[in-house]
């Protein structure tokens, strides 16, 4: 009965936000995330990466793409006005909605600008925008992203498990440089069996790829 009642409020508290379409200056607060006259909006149909988010080159450097995204998506944006149409609520209390900027969609320039992906989840309204981008190797898509839904189960899986894991349990090496660099090390690697593990440094067993790069560790090039 008590759950009933909750989702009877979030769904009344979903309507009467959405009823009120968001309009206003833009105030860039991440990527996806923006105040648009003062209420929270989370753009709709798309998924940008978390700022603090990173990617790699070609060339194997690490790119802080999280943080440009959100640079770029502020020089675009911040300042200017946007006339939303509500879609919904989320778990947040932000409201969900599409946004125009001068007449033009910005989720999907966002999208065509490799600022962002589409966000399949929830709507296939940028799928095009989105293979024409990586065709074009624009923006995110010129690294290899990790996208934003995946970094985010990874780094919930990064507290779950302990900061110490054990070789038993966890394969992929963390080990800190003399430079201070985080770099891990998989199996089959050139100085995998030569890397060894001191906790008390801060160096630590990574379970997967993926837990590593959220953890902020990068690959190690050989």
């Amino acid at each position: 009965m008590l759950r009933i009642c909750s989702w009877l409020v979030l769904a009344v508290l979903a309507g009467s936000v959405a009823s009120a379409d968001p309009a206003g200056r833009i105030r860039v607060i991440d990527a996806d995330t923006w105040d648009v006259g003062g209420v929270r909006v989370r753009l709709f149909g798309i998924d940008a990466p978390e700022r603090d988010q990173t990617c790699r080159r070609a060339d194997s450097s690490d790119w802080p793409c999280g943080q440009w995204t959100t640079d770029e998506t502020a020089r675009l944006y911040h300042g200017r006005t946007a006339d939303c149409h509500a879609v919904t609520v989320d778990r947040y209390q932000r409201v969900v909605a599409r946004c125009q900027v001068n007449g033009a969609d910005a989720g999907r320039e966002m999208v065509q600008q490799g600022l962002a992906f589409a966000y399949r989840k929830y709507s296939m309204d940028y799928d095009l925008d989105e293979k024409r981008a990586v065709v074009s190797g624009v923006g995110i898509h010129g690294a290899e992203t990790m996208r934003p839904a995946e970094f985010r189960t990874a780094q919930r899986k990064v507290v779950k498990v302990p900061a110490q894991s054990s070789q038993h349990s966890c394969s992929i090496k963390g080990n800190i440089s003399s430079k201070g660099e985080r770099i891990y090390h998989v199996p089959r690697q050139d100085h995998y069996s030569k890397t060894r593990i001191s906790p008390h440094k801060g160096e630590r067993w990574f379970c997967s790829e993926a837990e590593a790069r959220a953890a902020g560790w990068r690959r190690a090039k050989r």
